[in-house]
């Protein structure tokens, strides 16, 4: 599947007219900013063109795509909403590009491990953050381990939405300091004890906290995240950057950022 789709970049590429070299607009999931911010880089300096980037909430995105906003590329942290965007003939093919999965980021000082995670998520005196259901990809893996939960524990569900704090991709969320992680900033000012996130998130954050700890999910809990890639832009420039992210070099960087790359598994 995956060959067949990047086939059909590369034919769609090889079919389109070239246009003037505005820089190419990516639209990108928060939780690439760090890696495709790397990748970007590499292909300014290997083709010479200039990539700007949006970050943010990928279901926000998509939303500003459809509302007619100018993007080449849309990297989107799940498969559903670039899959819509080509659904609606608004895009071309998509590809899933990059695998993730959600852990916990907890606070230093909180006792939890694995084994006692569901309990530390359903103590009512533990905060525990997600992001946005609906906007933010992320928000809507958390209701997957809420869902998870209530077959272990009938009524688990409706405990963990209740008191599930949704501190980031909504319209309100903060923003962190360049060079700072959201996720870090939020545990480090004690807006949540836990917070349910991308392992790779979590891993960036840790970096920020001493003593803080990345928990890994039970396998009866576990919930992945497949993230999907799509053109937008008749230009063939937004395909050749598709090619790169999907490419050796740029699968490598993903790698190295902590997400399960396909291609490279191959």
């Amino acid at each position: 599947m995956f060959r067949k789709l990047a086939a059909a970049l590369v034919v769609a590429a090889l079919t389109m007219q070239a246009k003037a070299t505005d820089p190419l607009q990516l639209y990108a999931a928060g939780s690439l900013r760090s890696a495709l911010t790397e990748i970007a880089a590499a292909f300014e300096a290997q083709a010479g063109i200039k990539v700007q980037a949006k970050f943010g909430a990928s279901g926000t995105l998509k939303d500003e795509i459809v509302a007619g906003a100018r993007a080449d590329v849309f990297a989107s942290a799940n498969m559903e909403h670039p899959q819509a965007l080509a659904s609606a003939r608004k895009s071309g093919p998509v590809v899933m590009f990059a695998r993730n999965r959600l852990c916990a980021l907890a606070r230093p000082g909180i006792a939890v491990e694995t084994t006692t995670l569901l309990d530390r998520m359903l103590d009512p005196n533990v905060k525990l953050g997600t992001s946005t259901p609906r906007a933010d990809p992320s928000g809507d893996y958390a209701w997957e381990v809420f869902r998870k939960a209530d077959k272990l524990r009938p009524g688990a569900f409706a405990a963990l939405e209740r008191k599930a704090l949704k501190l980031v991709g909504g319209p309100d969320a903060p923003t962190a300091p360049p060079g700072r992680s959201v996720y870090g900033m939020l545990i480090a000012d004690g807006k949540a004890d836990l917070f349910l996130t991308y392992c790779t998130n979590a891993a960036e954050a840790k970096k920020e906290i001493g003593g803080a700890q990345i928990i890994a999910l039970p396998e009866d809990l576990a919930v992945g995240a497949d993230y999907g890639l799509t053109v937008i832009s008749r230009a063939p420039d937004a395909y050749r950057f598709a090619m790169y992210i999907l490419s050796s070099d740029g699968q490598r960087v993903l790698s190295k950022h902590g997400f399960a790359t396909p291609t490279l598994a191959q």
